[in-house]
């Protein structure tokens, strides 16, 4: 779906569960499907500041009809967590890599976890329960793939289990284990989250050129499809997913 304005194209991605419309093209905007012609949230830089271009967009934190965040990633490495209640910039660090996809664990709960791929090859996953003043969210990183991470899914299913798609054709599946303690006290007594770790379950190569996008089916528990470069579309089987 498109919408042309008089100076940009922006692609539209319509967001199960939720009444709006995420674009991303340089700024990030939120679209009521009911009021087409204006969005209801643009989230962009001050004038003077350098725009950087969006190149990822998720919804979260929806578990009540008033809260929302959208999570965004740049080509700068940039990832930013926008508040659309308060209409404010909740957090924002950077991954020192162009962001190629931010997704979730849940997009319905309260925030818990969130994974931002990049182009080098790493990703990274963020406790979202514990934010700290200072140092932010608690996070793991992980080198997966010798090229670009494009796309991460979690299984519905189980959201300490996801899926990578990395640029040489291939896709990973990942565990997140959380440690004994989610959160501490730093030495100002102050609350800072603890991060977990990941575990590299399985990995199959499927392709010479990239696997572009990836999706679990809700119903089938490991059944998930994935795009890539060389035009084609797979379906594919996951088994053993409940015993690990």
């Amino acid at each position: 779906m498109q919408w042309k304005t008089p100076v940009l194209i922006f692609k539209a991605l319509f967001v199960r569960r939720c009444d709006f419309l995420l674009c991303a093209a340089g700024t990030v905007k939120v679209w009521d499907p009911r009021q087409k012609d204006f969005p209801v949230a643009n989230m962009e830089p001050v004038e003077g500041e350098t725009k950087r271009d969006c190149w990822t967009v998720a919804f979260g934190h929806a578990f009540n009809d008033q809260d929302r965040c959208v999570c965004a990633g740049y080509d700068n490495g940039d990832v930013k967590l926008f508040d659309l209640r308060n209409m404010s910039l909740r957090w924002e660090t950077n991954i020192k890599n162009g962001v190629c996809c931010v997704e979730f664990d849940r997009k319905d709960v309260n925030m818990n976890k969130l994974v931002a791929t990049s182009l080098e090859g790493k990703f990274h996953v963020f406790d979202m329960r514990t934010p700290h003043p200072t140092k932010g969210f608690a996070s793991v990183s992980e080198k997966a793939h010798k090229s670009t991470i494009w796309q991460v899914r979690h299984l519905p299913q189980n959201r300490d289990i996801f899926m990578t798609a990395g640029g040489a054709g291939n896709l990973h599946l990942w565990k997140y284990e959380y440690p004994a303690k989610r959160s501490k006290k730093d030495f100002d007594g102050v609350d800072v989250g603890v991060a977990g770790s990941v575990s590299l379950l399985q990995n199959a190569t499927l392709s010479s050129q990239p696997i572009n996008s990836l999706d679990w089916s809700p119903d089938k528990q490991g059944l998930c499809l994935c795009s890539s470069f060389d035009q084609s579309v797979r379906v594919l089987i996951v088994t053993k997913l409940n015993v690990v």
